[in-house]
């Protein structure tokens, strides 16, 4: 997928255009996929490609910045990356990335039609979804575009909501599922586990010094460390994890994770007090640390699927009182893991007696 951010480079030459869905694309759950598919095959009946308009930073963001309101700022599902390589799995084949700021919150709805859909994207067909609103003031809706498109020349479409169990699929509702720690309805909504990926970056090295208080565990629980690069993510807490990116594919690594602000630790830290997500890995199998560059996985890129939340952050006093707690966590989550493989063994076995 082609990646462009801003407009002073064109996708493809405005003569070939493309076929265009407009968004934030938060999470890119069933909804957003389902939005995807039909675009892919209104571009293929009139062979232009396929493009995403998204926003970064999200409109909502920027305005929770101008009215120093950060409360008005919406949790964040997904980093930037993730979206990307979604859209990309969604076979989508150019993305345009907005920097969304006072110039473009402040662009008529005309004007954006005129300057950035046809003169700078060569549009010939539009796909909105069914709330969609753009401009300033959010002035614009489907029936100014339709319009426009009518007389500029390009197909418009709008395409009604997706729903799951007759609930509307959509980013507020993948959030409401991650606040209350629901993984599996999360799941059902964004039709895969949730996960955060991104490069291993250096900690504060904590989890080896709680090896002396962690018997039997000479590296302590030594972690893999993302930075979440929103302040405000959509999870928070201890979950059981699976982490790919280190072994080979379809054989993720099982472990235990903290996504959050760490509140047993120095707010100053390394990490400047940023929203981390911590994974310990349960196991680390024999020769893995020979394979990485050093015995370590700083610098590669891993996804860390969020599989069952286990308890949100607790503060503990002391370092002993960390590693106790750690190490219950890493105890509930192989109980996790274990019920989770013998109800796959049991669906195979029903499976084999039905077939």
């Amino acid at each position: 997928m082609k990646i462009l951010r801003g407009l002073w480079n064109r996708p493809l030459p405005a003569t070939q255009g493309c076929a265009l869905t407009i968004g934030n694309f938060d999470g890119v759950h069933r909804g957003h996929q389902a939005m995807l598919a039909l675009l892919q095959n209104e571009a293929r009946h009139r062979g232009v490609p396929t493009c995403a308009m998204t926003f970064e930073p999200h409109p909502r963001d920027f305005f929770a910045a101008v009215h120093r309101k950060p409360e008005l700022a919406p949790a964040r599902i997904a980093t930037l990356r993730d979206k990307l390589e979604e859209l990309e799995r969604c076979g989508v084949d150019q993305c345009v990335v907005l920097p969304f700021n006072q110039r473009l919150a402040s662009l008529p709805p005309q004007a954006f039609i005129e300057d950035i859909l046809v003169h700078a994207l060569g549009v010939k067909y539009v796909l909105v979804g069914d709330d969609f609103r753009f401009g300033a003031q959010r002035a614009g809706d489907y029936r100014l575009l339709d319009a426009a498109g009518s007389a500029m020349g390009f197909d418009v479409a709008r395409m009604q909501s997706y729903e799951v169990h007759g609930t509307r699929v959509s980013s507020s509702a993948v959030r409401e599922a991650l606040a209350a720690g629901d993984m599996e309805r999360t799941a059902a909504l964004l039709g895969r586990p949730y996960a955060i990926s991104g490069h291993v970056v250096h900690g504060r090295k904590l989890g080896r010094q709680l090896a002396e208080s962690a018997p039997g565990r000479s590296d302590g629980f030594r972690t893999l460390n993302l930075r979440f690069s929103h302040w405000k993510p959509a999870a928070s807490g201890i979950f059981a994890v699976h982490v790919h990116g280190l072994t080979p594919p379809g054989e993720p690594l099982a472990g235990v994770a903290n996504l959050g602000v760490r509140p047993s630790l120095d707010p100053n830290d390394v990490n400047g007090g940023r929203v981390l997500l911590e994974t310990h890995c349960l196991d680390w199998p024999d020769g893995l640390s020979a394979a990485l560059p050093g015995g370590e996985a700083y610098g590669k890129i891993i996804r860390v699927e969020l599989l069952h939340k286990l308890h949100d952050e607790l503060k503990y006093d002391s370092l002993d009182a960390l590693t106790q707690g750690i190490a219950k966590d890493c105890d509930d989550a192989r109980t996790f893991f274990a019920s989770l493989h013998a109800q796959t063994r049991r669906q195979t076995t029903r499976d084999r007696i039905q077939g």
